[in-house]
């Protein structure tokens, strides 16, 4: 009986992840394809990623969109943190159920919503106050950190409430001040969580198309907003080039911050160790 379950949970997970990941390799394998008709294979090419790195318009757009993820990942890090320690560390105070409700809206706010509530405040801003003028890539920037910074927040509310405490009131009895204990101790702490808020959030901005096409101007359009308008009229080798790249580089940027919380948690081991070993 337990062979014949395991047997169902392992061919469960193959098939989950043989549905997420074979369209992806598909993809890559026939980014190398030699015809212009990406279903039919004629040979092994690398034309592609030339006539997409001569293709000034998927450039420029990517360019763009890895400033404003760039910008956003860390203004929502900065703020996403700031509120992420006040859930967890201020306790009860007068306003904390609407301020939750508030941070957490933007989780659970269809983005149509949210893309047609910040375009309406964008331009009623411009029209009392003058400010921004017009639609581009400063209100994409300001529409992607409202959203990210809601997420930055929850994953750092979680990791602050599994911190033991005493280790801060400890520094504090010592006579640290408390923005020393924060910047000295319960930063280095939840530095893993900032580094997975802050690649979470470059993420979902170079992902996002429905709040940029809400918020973005002539001049401003985004990687996906140029990708969406290309498959429209048909897919083209050149895309499947764009996502083998985009692909690669978030692969790497995945093992990288990997491979620095690993060696960050070792580390931090190694100093729990000697600690343990210095006091007996």
């Amino acid at each position: 009986m337990n062979n014949n379950r395991s047997y169902f949970l392992i061919s469960c997970m193959v098939f989950g992840f043989a549905f997420l990941y074979v369209p992806i390799l598909s993809l890559i394998i026939f980014s190398f394809n030699k015809s212009k008709l990406v279903t039919v294979w004629a040979g092994f090419s690398t034309k592609w990623y030339g006539a997409l790195l001569q293709n000034e318009q998927i450039l420029q757009a990517a360019w763009i969109s890895l400033r404003i993820a760039f910008v956003n990942a860390c203004f929502a890090v900065a703020l996403g943190t700031l509120a992420g320690f006040v859930l967890a560390r201020l306790g009860r105070f007068r306003g904390r159920t609407l301020f939750t409700g508030m941070v957490t809206a933007p989780l659970v706010m269809p983005e149509v919503i949210t893309g047609l509530s910040l375009l309406l405040l964008f331009v009623a801003m411009q029209d009392l106050i003058g400010w921004p003028q017009g639609r581009g890539i400063t209100t994409i920037t300001i529409a992607h950190i409202t959203f990210s910074m809601a997420y930055v927040a929850v994953i750092v509310q979680s990791r602050l409430s599994s911190v033991d405490e005493s280790v801060e009131e400890a520094a504090l009895d010592l006579g640290a001040r408390p923005a020393k204990v924060f910047f000295v101790i319960t930063l280095p702490i939840i530095a893993p969580a900032l580094v997975s808020g802050w690649l979470l959030a470059f993420t979902m901005s170079l992902d996002d198309l429905v709040i940029a096409s809400f918020v973005s101007g002539p001049g401003s359009s985004t990687l996906p907003m140029v990708v969406f308008s290309k498959v429209r009229l048909g897919v083209s080798p050149e895309i499947n080039a764009l996502a083998s790249i985009i692909v690669l580089l978030v692969s790497m940027g995945v093992i990288a911050a990997g491979y620095l919380m690993h060696r960050q948690q070792k580390i931090r081991q190694r100093d729990i160790q000697f600690a343990i070993a210095a006091n007996k």
